[in-house]
C-alpha cells in the first residue's frame, strides 16, 4: 500500500517511554518480568498459531525479541521489526547469543513496513498497536491484511479497555496500583504516562477495526484487569 505522503503518521516519534534510551531498553526485560511471564506467553501464542517448520512469521513491536527468538525455533523465518532502532540492536544482540539466525530485523512499523516476498503464514503484535491514534490503526490493521496469506492469522495483544466510561476511574486507578505494588513508584509513573499520552482505546473500537479490516475474529480474551486483551484473528 502507498504511503500517505505529507501528512502520514510519524510512528517514528516517541510517545511515552522512550525506547530509543538505551537505559530504557536495558531495563525492559527486568520490568516486564515482574508483570508478565514472557516465557509462558509466547509458548502460549505458538500453540495457537500452530505454525509449521515451513511457516513465516511476522512480528511488529518485537521490542527485544523475546517472541521472535521462540518463533524461529518452530518455522522457517521470522521477520522482527521496530521502530525504535535501540530495541532491535538489543533484539539482535541476544538472538546472536542463544543461536537463532533465521531471524531478519527491520527498523520499521505497521505504516512504514514494506515486504517484497511472499507473503506470511502469521502476523503477531504485542503492546504495540496502541501507539497509533485509531485513524491509522486502521490504516495499520489494513496493511497487515495485505501481508497475509489468504486464511492467515493475525495475533494482537494490547492494553484495550473494556469497562465502560463511567467504570474509568476506578479500572485504570486498580491498574496503576495494582503495577505500582509490583513494580514501585517508576512502573506507577509508566502506567500513568501510557494513559495520559498514548492510544490505547475500547475493546468494542478494536473488535470493529478487525472486522472493518478483513479480519474474522476467532477467539478473543479480556483479562480481569479490564485493561488487557488478545485477539486470535483470520484474514477473510
Amino acid at each position: 500500500m502507498a504511503a500517505f505522503n505529507n501528512y502520514q503518521y510519524d510512528e517514528f516519534r516517541q510517545i511515552g517511554t522512550d525506547y530509543e534510551s538505551a537505559d530504557e531498553v536495558a531495563q525492559y526485560d527486568e520490568r516486564m518480568s515482574k508483570l508478565r511471564n514472557i516465557h509462558e506467553e509466547c509458548a502460549s501464542i505458538l500453540q495457537l498459531l500452530g505454525l509449521k517448520p515451513n511457516s513465516r512469521v511476522l512480528e511488529i513491536g518485537t521490542g527485544t525479541g523475546e517472541f521472535a527468538i521462540a518463533a524461529a525455533q518452530q518455522c522457517a523465518q521470522v521477520y522482527a521489526t521496530d521502530v525504535s532502532q535501540s530495541m532491535l540492536d538489543y533484539a539482535q544482540r541476544k538472538a546472536k547469543s542463544r543461536g537463532a539466525g533465521n531471524i531478519i530485523y527491520k527498523c520499521a512499523g505497521f505504516l512504514t513496513y514494506d515486504h517484497d516476498n511472499e507473503p506470511f503464514d502469521a502476523v503477531v503484535s504485542q503492546l504495540a498497536l496502541h501507539h497509533l491514534p485509531d485513524f491509522w490503526k486502521a490504516v495499520a490493521l489494513r496493511r497487515v491484511w495485505h501481508l497475509l496469506k489468504d486464511g492467515g492469522y493475525l495475533y494482537l495483544r494490547d492494553v484495550v479497555f473494556s469497562f465502560g466510561v463511567d467504570d474509568a476511574e476506578p479500572s485504570l486507578n486498580r491498574w496503576i496500583d495494582g503495577a505500582a505494588k509490583l513494580g514501585g513508584d517508576e512502573l506507577r509513573e509508566d502506567i500513568e504516562s501510557h494513559i495520559r499520552q498514548e492510544y490505547s482505546t475500547f475493546d468494542w473500537v478494536i473488535e470493529g477495526l478487525l472486522r472493518t479490516s478483513g479480519f474474522s475474529i476467532l477467539s478473543v480474551t479480556y483479562h480481569d484487569s479490564r485493561v488487557f486483551a488478545e485477539y486470535l484473528c483470520r484474514k477473510s
